[in-house]
């Protein structure tokens, strides 16, 4: 199973928030290059960065940041927050990302999430971020109303490469993932899933593993917290 450890990238620091809320939000010293260098050095392959800046203005704030990261250490790196266009999904295409996450913009338009999938096979991830069963949207300041397995049944032939499926009630509480609720998602999605939102221990990685169409887990909090070890997660990826 792939581990994907989180970068939150806002005001060019490394922060996490609790329950997706702006207004609390923790901030870290590091910068965000020089986690990804630590998270390098540990034997990771994968990373997670969202750009809160570009979540919250519905543009790409930090692309310096991430082709910094992206050049400077071999990374798998998926990146969400804010993109809203084919040209923005081009601009971090060039830089080298690995995948591009769509989230609100996919849900507010299906069509552009279809063509996106047409325009860049196997580089379109789609992020579903659900609060009681509803997608929410617009860096989860929204609810879309819109169930999120209604919106996958109609989305599920698109050619979407991954899905990341967050339980914003678990991001950054540190009470475990939602797995029975993504088991759900999982059985139902043509493509793998990634797990997010709520990773507090060894523990839950071990349980991901079991669960069927899961390609990874995204840890962020649990790891600024020190509650879990990079010594000890590198250990658990498989691939």
């Amino acid at each position: 199973m792939k581990i994907f450890p989180a970068i939150d990238i806002k005001d060019k620091k490394c922060v996490r928030l609790i329950k997706g809320d702006f207004d609390n939000k923790t901030e870290y010293e590091m910068s965000p290059v020089e986690q990804a260098g630590r998270y390098k050095e540990h034997g990771f392959k994968n990373l997670h960065i969202v750009d809160l800046d570009g979540a919250l203005t519905g543009k790409i704030v930090n692309l310096d940041i991430i082709q910094t990261i992206v050049s400077k250490f071999d990374l798998r790196v998926e990146i969400g927050g804010g993109i809203r266009n084919f040209e923005s999904i081009q601009e971090y295409i060039d830089t080298g990302v690995e995948k591009v996450i769509l989230g609100s913009a996919a849900i507010k338009d299906k069509n552009f999430l279809k063509e996106a999938c047409e325009k860049f096979p196997n580089k379109i991830a789609l992020g579903l971020d659900a609060k009681d069963g509803y997608l929410s949207v617009s860096g989860w300041k929204e609810n879309s109303n819109q169930l999120i397995l209604d919106y996958l049944k109609e989305v599920n032939d698109f050619g979407v490469s991954r899905l990341i499926y967050t339980d914003i009630n678990r991001d950054g509480m540190k009470q475990s993932p939602n797995f029975e609720e993504t088991a759900n998602v999982a059985d139902k999605s043509n493509c793998p899933v990634i797990i997010s939102g709520g990773v507090s221990s060894i523990d839950d990685i071990k349980k991901a593993k079991s669960l069927k169409n899961i390609e990874g887990i995204i840890v962020g909090k649990a790891i600024y917290d020190g509650d879990i070890k990079l010594e000890e997660l590198v250990k658990e990826i498989d691939a």
